[in-house]
């Protein structure tokens, strides 16, 4: 397990993981280690490519899609290449290991005008707790950008005069995201409430009422619980609106590289996913105007 936890650092510390990511990769390596273990009574470093193909036969008659056992694949192919990498094994037996074919899954998005009810009409304290909560929201909805990096947004990241904050994303890329004029408001608002806070975790742009970073667990259920007024999609996160910030931009005319660059994407073919969105609307639109639809 030493192995495991070795990798769990390099992705944490090198590679800038997030904690949700780093979590999945700990659950699918243990449950795999466990199994070898059990089955084969033997270790990590000594499985071979039929261990690993009776794991995944097992882990698809549990019942669980090919979404999950493709992702579990991931799982084990990157931890595998680090340790070939780090010359801990000769050979790497997920090397003939294939994902399976998978349909896409439209990303959800929350519609315009329940954005515009989440952020007008509803009604936010003009506290410290209240003003933070709302341009938490903004925040995503006006950026697009990650929680991991909502969190980790340092108070010089944020350049009120150029109007434009400073992201730091996975694998240390850092991007420039400039602020609309409702959000730069909103955080010059902030900022006069945050100055007479007790700032413990003073270097950090978002703190929690304790003066302290923000935890991404209070983030997300603060987010949820603020989509609940609005919202009956089943998923009511972050991620969420990152969603809706990249398929209302696309909808009203957006370049797709610029809204690439905007999120932080490595590749055009991660971003093209909204285009199905942006297809959707335009075939609900003519559907709707159309005499003949």
């Amino acid at each position: 397990m030493q192995l495991i936890q070795n990798y769990l650092d390099y992705l944490h510390l090198e590679k800038r993981y997030s904690s949700h990511t780093l979590k999945a990769y700990r659950t699918d390596l243990s449950i795999f280690s466990f199994y070898i273990k059990d089955n084969y009574n033997t270790t990590i470093d000594k499985a071979n490519h039929s261990m690993i193909r009776s794991w995944l036969i097992e882990e698809l008659n549990k019942g669980n899609s090919s979404r999950t056992v493709n992702r579990k694949i991931t799982s084990l192919k990157s931890f595998y290449k680090h340790l070939i990498k780090l010359q801990k094994v000769d050979c790497n037996p997920t090397s003939k290991i294939i994902t399976s074919k998978t349909s896409k899954k439209l990303p959800q998005f929350v519609g315009v005008s329940d954005m515009n009810d989440l952020l007008n009409k509803l009604e936010f304290n003009e506290d410290f707790s209240g003003v933070r909560d709302k341009l938490i929201i903004e925040i995503f909805y006006s950026t697009g950008i990650r929680l991991s990096e909502l969190i980790n947004i340092k108070i010089t990241d944020v350049d009120i005069k150029k109007s434009q904050i400073k992201v730091l994303g996975k694998r240390n890329k850092e991007r420039l995201i400039p602020l609309t004029r409702e959000l730069q408001k909103s955080i010059e608002k902030y900022f006069v409430l945050r100055m007479e806070k007790k700032a413990i975790d003073s270097s950090f742009f978002l703190l929690a009422n304790s003066g302290k970073k923000l935890n991404p667990s209070m983030v997300y259920r603060k987010v949820n619980d603020l989509l609940k007024g609005v919202t009956t999609l089943e998923q009511k996160s972050p991620h969420i609106l990152r969603h809706t910030f990249a398929t209302h931009m696309l909808n009203n005319g957006a370049d797709l590289n610029v809204i690439k660059e905007l999120l932080g994407h490595a590749s055009l073919s991660a971003t093209e996913i909204y285009t199905h969105n942006s297809v959707e609307q335009l075939k609900k639109i003519f559907n709707n105007a159309h005499p003949r639809a």
